[in-house]
């Protein structure tokens, strides 16, 4: 199985950090987040590994010649989900994709592989424990979740805390049937809204990948949720990032 990362985003609330190098560089516990997504991926013999790069692409494929390489060259007016889609390629087989700005240990992406869901998506179980020292960025930002008989009922910012899951990691896992549906439906929404609004965001091209994903949730697809109890962190702001020196290694 193959993985795929995201990270084409230039990551603006964690300047000055982001200011020449993109966010995945950053170190932390003496590698980059990069280099620990690259960890748990190959403890978990996922190859090939693919970047989908936009903001100072250059600088990541410098470090990691051995990355297969998408550009996304729209980054500074497209979002995740338009990103995602830019490696569509790689997307004939299963896949494991993630965000670029987030830690995780090998064990959770030992999780994610042993779903025998067709679309599984990681979820933090222990996330509220995180958020305590997360001033600048509060739990009304997180993905949460909610689920139900082994599935995802909703996937959105506005769940209420107490009715959450968890949050979603930014990793999710497709087998090949999984893959097949992600695309059918990105075409088909893409078809109906490109240059639209769509669902929450202003237009189809500036969606979040959690907007396709409530929208397959409603079309009657099965998104089952991952728990794992931690072994996440996201890294969104300085302050994210000062919390993930002091306590990830």
């Amino acid at each position: 199985m193959k993985a795929i990362i995201i990270g084409a985003g230039r990551g603006r609330r964690l300047m000055p950090t982001t200011a020449e190098s993109p966010k995945c560089l950053a170190e932390v516990a003496g590698r980059s987040i990069l280099d620990w997504a690259l960890d748990a991926f190959t403890q978990n013999n996922l190859a090939p590994i693919c970047f989908i790069g936009g903001y100072q692409i250059e600088k990541v494929r410098a470090a990691h010649p051995e990355l297969r390489f998408y550009h996304n060259s729209g980054w500074e007016n497209n979002n995740i989900l338009a990103s995602l889609l830019c490696a569509e390629p790689e997307m004939d087989g299963a896949f494991l994709c993630c965000y670029s700005d987030i830690l995780f240990t090998p064990e959770v992406v030992a999780r994610a592989l042993a779903s025998p869901a067709d679309v599984a998506l990681v979820v933090d179980t222990d996330w509220r424990a995180r958020y305590a020292h997360r001033t600048q960025h509060p739990t009304s930002d997180a993905e949460k979740v909610t689920a139900s008989d082994g599935a995802i009922t909703r996937i959105h910012r506005d769940v209420e805390e107490t009715a959450a899951k968890g949050e979603y990691t930014g990793i999710g896992r497709f087998s090949a049937a999984g893959a097949r549906l992600l695309r059918e439906h990105y075409h088909r929404c893409r078809s109906l809204y490109s240059g639209r609004p769509f669902r929450e965001a202003p237009i189809f091209e500036k969606a979040f990948l959690i907007q396709l994903f409530q929208e397959m949730i409603e079309k009657g697809v099965h998104l089952a949720p991952v728990e794992t109890p931690g072994g996440y962190m996201e890294i969104d702001t300085q302050q994210d990032f000062e919390l993930a020196r002091r306590f990830w290694n």
